[in-house]
């Protein structure tokens, strides 16, 4: 086995991941806002790769059980006051009073390890009211949208452009926001990238009907201000880390 460590920007990590995991990796890691780490088995192409990361630096690894090693790494996590999140090859029961959720870590974003999924569950149990409407947009693994479920809303819409990950979800629709009725929805929950947000907003505050929240997530502390000008209305800013979640 060996591995290529690539350096990326912010903006362009999320491309970088997606256009990795194309290539079969055997598993990566982000070192730090800079860096990613990506594995391969010796069997993989490694002329490609190298001619499409040719500034990365090449190194080989040891014989291991890599894979045992990282899962060993994951253990279960309470997130907020309500949910306990657990790596799905384990069996911990949730404490008493939480929910649990198991989650795949690797297979799609939304593990409940970022601080932004846990800065959307933990808003998520303020603002899910018995049989609200809630659309989860950007659903990854379909933490939030399970979150949501167990919290007592009475509709949950899930959409994702990712056909895998509604695969892995294993609920909503292949599409995004653009394609969901004009004032149908209670609470809004998306964890993307603010790029994204910016551009979908118009479509987040189309759907949402009268009263209504959106919780918006995915971006660093230093760029709340473009989420807060596309988003008109929001009313609280909410930090854990560098990363950030608004409240409209």
């Amino acid at each position: 086995m060996f591995s290529l460590e690539i350096e990326c920007d912010q903006d362009g990590r999320d491309w970088l991941l997606a256009d990795l995991y194309d290539l079969g990796p055997a598993g990566m890691v982000e070192l730090d806002a800079a860096r990613v780490r990506v594995f391969f088995d010796d069997t993989a192409d490694r002329a490609r790769l190298f001619a499409c990361y040719p500034n990365a630096v090449v190194r080989i690894e040891e014989d291991r059980d890599w894979v045992g090693e990282a899962r060993a790494m994951l253990q279960p996590m309470p997130v907020g006051s309500r949910f306990f999140l657990v790596p799905e090859w384990r069996d911990d029961p949730a404490p008493e009073g939480r929910f649990r959720i198991p989650v795949n870590p690797g297979m799609a974003f939304g593990t409940g390890v970022h601080e932004t999924t846990q800065l959307c569950l933990e808003a998520l149990e303020e603002f899910v009211h018995p049989g609200a409407v809630v659309l989860d947009v950007g659903t990854g693994q379909g933490i939030l949208a399970r979150a949501a479920r167990l919290l007592g809303a009475g509709t949950v819409i899930a959409c994702d452009t990712d056909p895998v990950a509604i695969e892995i979800a294993g609920m909503g629709f292949v599409g995004s926001v653009d394609a969901v009725r004009s004032d149908s929805v209670d609470l809004v929950v998306a964890n993307i990238s603010p790029e994204a947000i910016v551009h979908l907003a118009p479509n987040l505050l189309r759907v949402r009907r009268a009263g209504g929240t959106i919780l918006v997530s995915g971006f660093e502390v230093n760029e709340t201000g473009q989420v807060s000008f596309a988003l008109p209305g929001v009313q609280e800013v909410r930090q854990k880390g560098n990363w950030a979640l608004a409240v409209a």
